[in-house]
């Protein structure tokens, strides 16, 4: 699988887990038993991490939020934020502009239009902040 095809599945899980109390291995069991698209290893993976970091990027993306509150952000934005934040803090093999570029195109597949902006513009905003953070350190 591609990495954009990882993401995307990841996205689809991360977005049915925001639907009720399923822990991660249920929302994987079920997706397995419904086999409409495919899970591998990286998926699992990815999809756990990103669960298991879901107050702390909740808590990011909250902060760079400038015209929303986080409750009244679309499950479907979350779910593609939650996913780039995580990788632009975790995953040192993800260039942060990759991250964001994909998180675009999932907005523009799977959200509303005026979503693609705000997804944007909050995941840029979090980027500036990194680089002025690692400017303040002498990184």
């Amino acid at each position: 699988m591609k990495r954009s095809e990882v993401r995307e599945a990841v996205f689809f899980l991360t977005f049915e887990k925001m639907f009720g109390n399923s822990t991660a291995d249920e929302i994987l069991d079920t997706a397995y038993e419904a086999d409409i698209f495919e899970i591998n290893d990286d998926v699992e993976k990815f999809f756990k991490a990103v669960d298991e970091k879901t107050e702390q990027l909740d808590k990011v993306i909250a902060e760079f939020s400038e015209t929303r509150q986080i409750s009244r952000i679309p499950k479907v934005s979350m779910a593609i934020l939650r996913i780039a934040v995580y990788e632009m803090m975790f995953d040192d093999t993800v260039p942060d502009n990759v991250a964001i570029s994909e998180a675009v195109i999932l907005t523009k597949k799977f959200a509303y239009g005026s979503d693609v902006q705000f997804v944007n513009g909050l995941l840029g905003a979090f980027f500036r902040s990194k680089g002025k953070k690692n400017e303040d350190s002498g990184a």
